[in-house]
């Protein structure tokens, strides 16, 4: 516990992040336990402010959650209706078979922030306490457990007046902590280090989502409309590839993901989702729209072999925090809700009993349930497109899930993080981008305007490198600072390249995707949450 004497509340449940896991082992412990008193903390202005996602929706756990969420007027408003998968070529596109995982007959294409929004009104209506604008900013400790968390400044609330907040942050106690960060959380690291979670697990693997909403005329609109790409603009051997669905009034969500295993240090994602509207498969679903928002965030890719062990004394890691991603089936919303579920439950069992819960409960539950099962069916398929490229990965995935039907006698690893495997500039190809023409494709820094990011100005800054001097000897000398490259926002510049090279960070434009935590090749740079609400302001839509 802090030195420093702060003001503490105390409550039975407190939750670290306003995603869909989070979100959902609140309302799950009230349905269970009204009693129970759940305290909610969420880093972004507002739920929903920093939640990016496609989404396509499988409503299986929503259902099982809430069974009446259509009467209570959930904004699952879109059918999916069509899937198309294409590979490309830089000239011409070949239609693939949907993988049988990708099937999304009986899903919806929506707006994630605004389910998280809608979530949220369900939970306080059963009285859970959601305070945005307030960033877990430290674990709380004591006798090896952990007893809550400490805020970082100023939050807000639902209302829009100040929360039950002090200058310096305050303690919220409880005896169990659910963290639902999502990817690569600070405290979930934290965590992770202190009670040696990762211990014998297969490295995560990560990838990055690029997205821009855009607002496309109503002749062109195919509301229910699903396409997913791979092939170019990557190399054969880069994993990653496009989303594009049409909902809404109008709207379309188009995003890229390259997989943070990347070898090639003059790789820029950013860039490479740009070209790619370019090709016809993609523009003629953008052009004579408008793009009307951008963000960018990590996804934690590894699978089942990846998740690290779920629970340490006082609490349980949910959601993609934990890395409950179904990757063929590009989707994870389900996932996240359901093991926030589950967490739910055992903690009810626990405040129940009176006593800490067993630590193999929350374990226990998610091995029998239908998330585990999911996840093991397609545990081979992301390692298999490191092992064996884009169409070799393709191949073996077809033998994997649909003749073998994800029961193989055999698992692949991942053998590397996604920092280790980045090539030095001298053996790297370079590439060479085309200059964006600001109609279909755009620069780093008009997008970021296009995702509301801010930050007080008068906060410490949350990008921070632990050594200072190895940018030069590292980053510069043998990389031409990569992070330059794969940030989305133009948060690092490498000035005075010609006289004496430096890195400048410009904290101000971070969307908080935590690539530069991920893929800097020492792992010299930390990323954390600001204070105060502080980042993207993603609006409804996105």
């Amino acid at each position: 516990m802090s030195e420093t004497a702060r003001e503490a509340m105390e409550f039975d449940v407190v939750v670290v992040g306003g995603g869909p896991a989070g979100l959902a082992a609140a309302i799950r412990v009230k349905q269970l336990s009204p009693d129970a008193s759940v305290c909610l903390v969420e880093k972004g202005s507002e739920i929903g402010a920093h939640i990016l996602s496609g989404a396509v929706i499988e409503p299986r756990a929503l259902d099982e959650l809430i069974p009446d969420w259509k009467e209570k007027g959930a904004p699952l408003d879109t059918p999916a209706t069509t899937d198309e998968m294409l590979y490309l070529t830089e000239k011409r596109s070949f239609r693939l078979p949907t993988p049988p995982q990708m099937n999304n007959h009986g899903n919806y294409i929506v707006s994630l922030g605004n389910v998280c929004r809608w979530l949220a009104t369900q939970a306080e209506e059963l009285g859970v306490e959601i305070y945005p604008g307030f960033s877990a900013a430290e674990l709380l400790e004591e006798d090896g457990r952990i007893v809550g968390i400490a805020t970082g400044d100023m939050g807000i609330t639902k209302a829009g007046e100040p929360g039950p907040n002090h200058a310096g942050g305050m303690e919220l106690r409880a005896p169990y902590t659910l963290f639902a960060e999502g990817c690569r959380g600070s405290l979930s690291k934290q965590l992770m280090a202190r009670f040696k979670l990762r211990e014998g697990i297969d490295p995560q693997t990560y990838g990055l989502g690029i997205k821009e909403l855009w607002e496309v005329p109503a002749a062109q609109h195919r509301p229910g409309f699903i396409q997913h790409t791979l092939g170019w603009p990557l190399d054969k051997k880069t994993y990653g590839g496009s989303w594009l669905y049409h909902f809404g009034d109008n709207l379309v969500s188009y995003g890229f993901v390259v997989g943070l295993d990347y070898a090639n240090t003059w790789l820029s994602p950013f860039d490479e989702m740009q070209r790619l509207k370019t090709h016809k498969a993609v523009r003629k679903h953008l052009e004579g729209g408008k793009r009307i928002s951008y963000g960018a965030r990590a996804l934690s890719e590894g699978g089942l072999q990846s998740i690290p062990r779920l629970t340490f004394p006082g609490g349980a890691l949910l959601g993609d925090a934990a890395g409950f991603l179904n990757v063929p089936k590009i989707k994870g919303t389900h996932a996240a809700m359901k093991s926030g579920m589950l967490a739910a439950e055992s903690v009810v069992e626990a405040l129940a009993n009176g006593r800490p819960a067993e630590p193999a409960s929350f374990t226990r539950k998610v091995r029998e349930s239908w998330l585990w099962g999911e996840l093991r069916d397609v545990r081979n398929v992301r390692p298999a497109f490191a092992k064996y490229g884009q169409l070799g990965g393709f191949a073996y995935s077809a033998i994997d899930t649909v003749l073998l039907r994800g029961r193989a006698p055999w698992t692949l690893r991942h053998p590397h993080a996604d920092h280790e495997v980045l090539d030095r500039a001298d053996t790297s190809t370079p590439i060479t981008y085309p200059k964006p023409d600001n109609a279909l494709t755009f620069d780093k820094l008009s997008s970021v305007f296009l995702s509301n990011t801010n930050h007080e100005e008068n906060q410490p800054v949350h990008l921070k490198l632990r050594d200072p001097e190895r940018w030069k000897t590292v980053n510069w000398d043998l990389f031409r600072s990569p992070e330059s490259r794969y940030c989305p926002a133009g948060v690092y510049e490498a000035v005075d390249v010609d006289t004496n090279p430096r890195l400048q960070i410009n904290a101000q434009n971070c969307v908080h995707c935590k690539t530069c935590d991920i893929k800097d090749p020492t792992e010299n740079i930390d990323w954390s949450a600001p204070e105060g609400g502080g980042g993207p302001n993603y609006p409804g839509g996105m």
